[in-house]
């Protein structure tokens, strides 16, 4: 079956239809009476389909796609039995795009109507046309008769390796690798290959040819042109160009995996081709590859081989690299000396939205006015939104100004926070922020005792007890919306009460507080009447 998300074949061994269980049962009568045993149950034959699946839809329909647009006809304007499927043929015209078959616009290139004309899949024709220009239309012809015929190695112990040398060699009469050679199947390569340099007009070698009878003679093995079936194959399969990931795994230049299923002697080679790969799981199984070098790939994609420039965030600091790739493939990477500053700056700031604001440097005063500007945003909606997710999502407004030159986690240790936050106000919010939440407030002793705003709801001042003797009501802030939640504190600091109303606190609990109070502290003063008592930080008022 043909897949056209990946471009390759794949084996399954599927049950026969109805249809063709009849058709291979009449064989058994048609020279006379016989009989046909069914290798299965009852119940699997009454599962049969009636009919196997039009093969226009499992089938590579790179040879259609390429027939079509030599004669200008547009599928849709065709009468099918059966359409063929719009996937996979997409898929054919991207291929025949990348062989250079098609332009952009779809339209048949004079390259082509060449391949089209040579009556082989166009895989194989621009593998011929391309090792023709290149001067290696022999080895070119011979590759192409080799790919298009079962494979000529036999092996005892199982398949025979999968390098593409050895068939070469074997067709040559040189070594096949210990393997045996089917002698039927080389000489109908070597009539197929003889055929297609008549075709191609390539001139046939009058060198020495190997042992027996041969339509025609071949170039003996041990020729310059024998080391270019990677560059060939290439140009068969530019989107099955593999380079290793790990020893006989490979990556391939369309995004795919693939594999060798046991060690092979072209596991640890940095690319290869492959010519035959079996769609299955994450990693294909590889049948049949040859070696490339990566000069040859660099020569000869050297028009789809892509240049970027990479500025990203890698661990603590923005990296800058120049790649080269070809498809998905990676060939080079080098350090960029002098990116675009504002790549860098996008870099950075998308570093900081990966890693969190906490890479950033947050003193004591910024996350206050981080939390005072939360807080007044409760209450007044047109003051800016400065939680953690606001602020990742507004950096370039008030971060990006203050990064000029940075590039990694300790260059933005040297940013002034509390500045930076101050940019997302405008001048008339600065000149309101501290009256409307301001950093701290005088109690009646004369102490002026921060204001914790870690909760946007309920903003707290931890003040003494008798540091507020006095104070009547709750002091407010944003403007008198919002009371601040008073956590009243014994001399040693330890909460005795928690209130938002006060004055109520003075009516009622203040007399129970003060019973403890008196027993756990006695050097201190717990007047009876605290809103006639003179507030202080000290142990006993001052006279």
């Amino acid at each position: 079956r043909f897949s056209p998300r990946t471009g390759m074949t794949r084996l399954e061994t599927l049950p026969v239809s109805r249809a063709a269980a009849d058709q291979r049962r009449g064989r058994a009568g048609r020279l006379g009476p016989g009989l046909c045993f069914r290798l299965w149950t009852e119940e699997q034959d009454r599962q049969l389909l009636p009919q196997s699946p039009p093969e226009i839809r499992e089938a590579d329909l790179a040879p259609l796609a390429l027939e079509l647009a030599a004669w200008g006809a547009d599928p849709l304007d065709l009468a099918w039995l059966d359409p063929p499927p719009a996937a996979a043929l997409a898929q054919a015209r991207g291929l025949l795009q990348q062989l250079g078959a098609l332009d952009g616009a779809g339209a048949v290139t004079p390259h082509g109507q060449a391949m089209a004309r040579a009556g082989l899949h166009p895989r194989l024709a621009h593998l011929v046309l391309a090792g023709i220009a290149r001067g290696l239309g022999a080895i070119a012809c011979d590759l192409a008769a080799l790919l298009s015929e079962r494979d000529l190695l036999r092996g005892e112990g199982g398949r025979p390796q999968s390098d593409l040398h050895l068939r070469v060699d074997a067709l040559r009469g040189g070594g096949a690798g210990g393997y045996l050679v089917d002698r039927a199947i080389r000489q109908r390569v070597i009539a197929e290959a003889s055929a297609l340099r008549r075709t191609f007009g390539v001139a046939p070698d009058r060198t020495t040819a190997p042992s027996g009878p041969t339509p025609e003679p071949l170039r003996p093995v041990q020729t310059p042109d024998a080391d270019a079936t990677g560059l060939l194959l290439a140009f068969a399969y530019p989107d099955r160009i593999a380079q290793r990931r790990s020893t006989g795994r490979f990556l391939l230049s369309n995004g795919r995996g693939a594999a060798f299923p046991a060690f092979q002697p072209l596991a640890d080679e940095p690319y290869l081709v492959i010519a035959e790969l079996d769609d299955q799981g994450a990693d294909g199984r590889i049948d049949l590859a040859a070696p490339i070098a990566l000069a040859d790939l660099r020569e000869a994609f050297a028009d789809q081989i892509q240049t970027e420039e990479l500025v990203a965030w890698e661990g603590t600091a923005v990296r800058a690299r120049r790649r080269e790739r070809l498809g998905a493939l990676l060939l080079a990477e080098s350090h960029l000396s002098n990116p675009d500053p504002a790549l860098l700056l996008t870099a950075l700031l998308e570093g900081i939205r990966t890693e969190g604001l906490a890479l950033l440097p947050w003193s004591k005063a910024a996350r206050q006015l981080q939390e005072r500007l939360v807080f007044l945003h409760r209450f007044l909606p047109d003051w800016p939104d400065a939680t953690d997710q606001a602020l990742l999502v507004t950096l370039a407004e008030w971060l990006a100004p203050h990064l000029a030159g940075a590039k990694s986690k300790g260059d933005l240790q040297r940013i002034d926070l509390t500045e930076a936050l101050k940019g997302l106000l405008p001048w008339s919010q600065r000149a309101q922020l501290d009256e409307l939440a301001p950093t701290h407030l005088t109690v009646p002793s004369g102490s002026r005792i921060p204001i914790d705003y870690s909760d946007p709801g309920a903003p707290v001042l931890a003040v003494r007890l008798q540091e507020v003797f006095g104070l009547l009501e709750t002091p407010r802030i944003a403007g008198g919306r919002q009371p601040i939640l008073l956590h009243l504190l014994s001399p040693a600091h330890r909460p005795v009460q928690v209130t938002q109303d006060l004055a109520s606190f003075w009516r009622g609990a203040y007399f129970e507080v003060r019973k403890d109070l008196r027993g756990r502290y006695p050097k201190h003063h717990w007047p009876e009447d605290p809103l006639s008592a003179v507030p202080t930080s000290r142990a006993k008022p001052r006279h």
